[in-house]
């Protein structure tokens, strides 16, 4: 399942998240959190889907499909948030919710407000399998001298993929945090193009594999590779699923 903005664009969001599940073969239900008017380098509008349509939708998907993997995208605050995470976690405590932390839009735009409640943060992650930030935005999550040992305080929650898109240092390198472990994924092809909603593409391919029943190291290594494909499928903002 993903709970995502709805992008018209196709770039991110859900129905980004779709497109990535049906290349997996897995069957994608979605819930939409936002409406929003975008294209793939302009954020022009959002308008946020009332708390309550959410949480009812989520309600009756959760009774009614066997449900494996949540992917969660653009939330309005922590506390809706803290609300679908709580809802899927009474449901089934064995669905794997993975949080993909959408704080800012690629073409700039902030979707969270001030700053984050770290009780509620903790809590939500408590209930997670999964957050994955860049480097930009786990120092937003939590302060730190750098993003590596913000990753590291975060993992003793949940698992941590700490994206490294924005490492400049070691680029497109990713580094996943587990409470016992660090598993290094380097990239294969650093001479990609950006693309629009690659971090939605990159966090729905490992729900996908995670509700096919990988376990993380796996799911994360096979969606790092079809991320790089997705990157490589042409020069445009906007990528190809079907290469």
């Amino acid at each position: 399942m993903s709970i995502a903005g709805f992008d018209p664009c196709g770039g991110a969001g859900i129905l980004a998240d779709i497109k990535v599940f049906e290349q997996f073969k897995v069957y994608g239900l979605g819930i939409t959190t936002a409406q929003t008017l975008q294209t793939e380098n302009e954020f022009i509008s959002i308008r946020w889907q009332p708390e309550e349509d959410i949480l009812n939708a989520l309600e009756k998907m959760l009774l009614h499909y066997d449900v494996k993997a949540v992917k969660i995208g653009i939330v309005e605050n922590i506390g809706i948030l803290n609300k679908i995470v709580s809802c899927i976690h009474q449901k089934d405590a064995a669905i794997k919710i993975i949080i993909d932390t959408v704080l800012k839009s690629s073409s700039g735009f902030d979707f969270w407000k001030g700053k984050t409640n770290e009780t509620l943060l903790f809590d939500i992650m408590s209930k997670s399998f999964l957050i994955t930030p860049n480097f930009n935005e786990v120092l937003q999550l939590i302060p730190a001298d750098n993003s590596k040992e913000a990753a590291k305080k975060l993992a003793t929650y949940c698992n941590i993929l700490l994206k490294g898109g924005h490492n400049k240092k070691e680029m497109g390198v990713d580094y996943l945090y587990t409470k016992s472990d660090i598993h290094k994924l380097k990239a294969t092809n650093t001479e990609l193009n950006a693309k629009h909603g690659s971090g939605c593409v990159l966090s729905s391919a490992i729900t996908a594999n995670l509700a096919l029943g990988f376990d993380l190291v796996t799911s994360c290594t096979i969606a790092k590779q079809y991320i790089e494909k997705f990157l490589g499928s042409n020069k445009t903002l906007l990528g190809y699923h079907h290469v």
